[in-house]
């Protein structure tokens, strides 16, 4: 298992459009195959800067969802919403405390 994490900054007016993208999809990303988990997070002191942390079941998996039609459908209309670049890192999981 391994983490994706994606740091997605926002034009500020687009905001709101990238929310309701992905709360209308959260769910079915969450379900794609190999996916584990899916979580949200925005930055406290740069509200347009938003990042997605989603565990995947090996890079096989990722690189079946980012080719699949779910991820070309969310990722076209939110692309279009950036103020910059996304930037994405892959990062295996050493330690994680409950």
């Amino acid at each position: 298992m391994f983490v994706r994490i994606v740091k997605m900054d926002f034009k500020p007016e687009n905001v709101p459009a990238f929310l309701e993208i992905f709360h209308a999809n959260k769910s079915k990303i969450r379900a794609f195959s190999g996916c584990f988990f899916l979580e949200l997070y925005r930055d406290k002191n740069t509200p347009n800067v938003f990042f997605t942390y989603s565990y995947w079941e090996d890079e096989r998996a990722l690189e079946n969802y980012r080719t699949s039609d779910l991820f070309t459908q969310v990722w076209s209309k939110t692309k279009l919403l950036f103020q910059n670049k996304a930037q994405a890192w892959s990062v295996d999981k050493i330690v994680s405390l409950n």
